[in-house]
């Protein structure tokens, strides 16, 4: 099947994988999470690639689920269901998608992540299942549903950044920009916006010089003291996404939406100003 969201290039030693959808910046739909798998596998299996690099058309690396297909309407996977609703049905379809997220993390070559503009929620998930993320200096990145309508399924940041630094980000579903992830040590590095591109392409080329034997081990010795637990954890962080958006919480921001539409629905998560639980505008004077 011909791939169009995610376009894949081989470049000598380096295989370019790039989210496609910039008139939605990079959002995800029902067809991108395969599509990223499959580019990922491609990669993989060439004999003549030692590296992947990953980036995102447009103005930015992702910005998430496609809300405008999600929660405004339903897409074909209808990810809030009509009540009662079926779990395993939901959760079939969300741990489809963090596999295709974690065929980075599973493959036996690198991948490098670049990501300018930002990375945020769903897209938080995507950036940091690479195995090195660089971000420009004013790039952002952040997993906003943790507000309210979602779990991140991949559960990537506490592999990262650990237990507290976890909680702080998730417990406010704050962005950060690349600087201050770089200076927790969520991502790699962060460098001048104007300097992104060049800083990854140096670091690729050097380990494009590395056998893809060598490569291969060093991931895989080291991704292994993370395999004990991250599939366990994934599991749960998977469940509980499917109860977020099924929540009377979940299912209020849902109806906003629906009405509002998902910008105004967003806003209003993101700086506190509507109670979910009583489904009304925060009153200031309380």
């Amino acid at each position: 099947m011909a791939m169009n969201k995610v376009l894949y290039e081989k470049d000598g030693r380096i295989g370019r994988i790039t989210l496609n959808r910039p008139e939605v910046m990079n959002a995800i739909d029902d067809d991108l999470p395969r599509e990223l798998a499959e580019a990922v596998a491609r990669a993989d299996a060439d004999p003549g690639v030692h590296v992947m690099v990953l980036s995102g058309n447009g103005a930015g690396f992702c910005a998430g689920y496609d809300l405008a297909y999600y929660a405004e309407k339903n897409g074909a996977n209808n990810v809030t269901q009509e009540m009662p609703w079926d779990p395993m049905r939901d959760y079939e379809f969300m741990w489809a998608n963090t596999q295709a997220f974690m065929s980075m993390f599973r493959a036996m070559k690198p991948v490098i992540c670049k990501v300018h503009g930002y990375a945020v929620a769903g897209g938080s998930d995507i950036a940091l299942c690479a195995d090195l993320t660089i971000m420009g200096d004013t790039a952002q990145i952040g997993y906003m549903p943790a507000r309210v309508w979602g779990c991140p399924t991949t559960a990537m940041w506490v592999y990262r950044l650990g237990p507290e630094k976890a909680k702080r980000m998730l417990f406010t579903g704050d962005k950060i920009t690349g600087r201050e992830a770089a200076d927790m040590g969520l991502v790699l590095q962060s460098v001048h916006d104007d300097h992104l591109d060049d800083t990854v392409e140096a670091l690729a080329a050097r380990m494009a010089m590395v056998p893809i034997n060598q490569l291969a081990m060093q991931k895989m010795v080291i991704n292994q003291a993370m395999e004990a637990t991250i599939t366990q954890t994934q599991r749960l962080a998977t469940v509980f996404d499917g109860i977020t958006r099924h929540s009377p919480e979940g299912l209020n921001f849902k109806a906003r939406a629906e009405t509002m539409g998902w910008k105004q629905a967003v806003q209003e998560r993101d700086t506190g100003t509507f109670d979910w639980t009583l489904n009304r505008p925060v009153n200031p004077e309380r």
